[in-house]
């Protein structure tokens, strides 16, 4: 027997998991769990569009992993199940996400996908915009129906290409003969309807929900739910939901963190072939999270914010852990978009993505005094060394 046939009879006999996909993030349990009032407020807005009329545009908002598009996918099913129990098709629910790549990059896209969902057809590029919103509004007004766009990590969409696409969407009720559009809005970002223009402000938020984030007990409770379900009887150590939901609920309440890693806290102890998920394989668990997230976030960034990127981590190599000062940083960076020939953006947007990446934890930042020079603000990478030696692999295909 060779060293793979070991690994696989392994795995074979020695599983820990029962049902590993109940801790999966596209999972849909039957009920939500500590999210009663939300669900029922959310049902109690999209309730008339079963009597025919057209329901009022919602905003949902709130943290990470607090259920806001677990909830509203929920209520979505089971209006639609009492729509066709009348025997009724006058309901079409259809749900997009913005952080998938190729659909939020263009008005034209998000409009392309929903007619896909629609179940009709158009090329990914190439017509102009305002035909595919007529083909839109053709297999729309097809016939007597609601519609119900949900828009998940909306924010996203208005990063890339401005907010008029909600307008434009909001308007179509004007034109439409046969069919009524209601929209849902999902965001992470609790100050994203500051930043909408204010008509559109007023058309997508004529009702607002904030789902608030779970708390250590509600995380208990959850993840000891699907546990049940997920793992064999007697294989979780004392202690490891606790420390999850401890984990997660310093992440915001992060209920989708929590699952996350347990799942993968299980999938450690069965590569190390334990008999059971100890506390040990949370940790390595949290940081394998914390690394694979880092770098999904820098991969999924605008070449720009990639372009800055580079700058600091090409400093920091040169430097030795020394604090870089953002003069530096700009310099490197115009000669890196000359290098690949890129625009180059304004030393004021250049710092406001320093200041985005020292929120988001990329880097961390100082305010120094030069003396006459003035003040300048020091910045030094946050992340460990493995995660930069990725990450600049990460950035060297991206931008070059």
């Amino acid at each position: 027997m060779d060293k793979l046939d070991q690994i696989f009879d392994a795995f074979v006999n020695n599983t820990l998991f029962k049902n590993k996909y109940v801790l999966q993030s596209n999972y849909a349990p039957e009920s939500i769990s500590h999210r009663d009032e939300q669900t029922a407020l959310i049902a109690s807005i999209l309730a008339p569009s079963l009597r025919g009329e057209r329901a009022s545009n919602l905003f949902v908002y709130g943290n990470t992993g607090s259920g806001k598009t677990l909830s509203v996918q929920h209520v979505g099913s089971r209006i639609t199940a009492k729509m066709l129990e009348g025997g009724k098709e006058s309901l079409k629910f259809i749900f997009i996400n913005c952080k998938l790549k190729k659909v939020a990059d263009t008005e034209y896209r998000i409009i392309a996908e929903l007619i896909n969902e629609l179940g009709g057809k158009v090329p990914p590029t190439g017509l102009p915009t305002d035909q595919v919103y007529s083909k839109f509004i053709e297999l729309i007004d097809s016939k007597k129906q609601n519609v119900i766009i949900v828009i998940d990590e909306i924010d996203q969409a208005v990063k890339k290409i401005t907010d008029n696409f909600i307008y434009s969407l909001t308007r179509l009720n004007g034109v439409l003969k046969n069919a009524q559009i209601s929209l849902i809005g999902i965001s992470n970002d609790l100050r994203f309807m500051d930043a909408l223009d204010p008509r559109v402000r007023s058309s997508l938020g004529e009702e607002e929900i904030v789902f608030p984030p779970y708390n250590a007990l509600q995380l208990q409770d959850i993840l000891k739910k699907r546990a049940d379900v997920a793992f064999i009887d007697g294989v979780l150590e004392e202690g490891v939901i606790q420390k999850c939901a401890a984990f997660a609920a310093r992440e915001h309440g992060d209920a989708r963190r929590a699952l996350d890693l347990l799942r993968v806290a299980g999938e450690i102890a069965e590569r190390e072939q334990s008999k059971s998920v100890k506390l040990e394989h949370i940790d390595a668990a949290n940081q394998k999270i914390e690394r694979d997230k880092m770098l999904d976030l820098i991969e999924s960034q605008p070449k720009q914010v990639q372009l800055v990127l580079s700058s600091i981590l090409e400093l920091d190599g040169k430097k030795l852990g020394e604090g870089i000062f953002t003069g530096d940083i700009y310099s490197t960076y115009q000669s890196i978009c000359e290098k690949t020939k890129n625009e180059v953006l304004t030393q004021r947007r250049v710092s406001d993505i320093l200041t985005d990446f020292d929120m988001l934890g990329i880097v961390t930042t100082r305010v120094v005094s030069k003396g006459r020079q003035g003040r300048t603000r020091e910045i030094k990478p946050a992340l460990s060394q493995a995660i930069k030696s990725k990450a600049k692999e990460i950035l060297g295909k991206a931008i070059y």
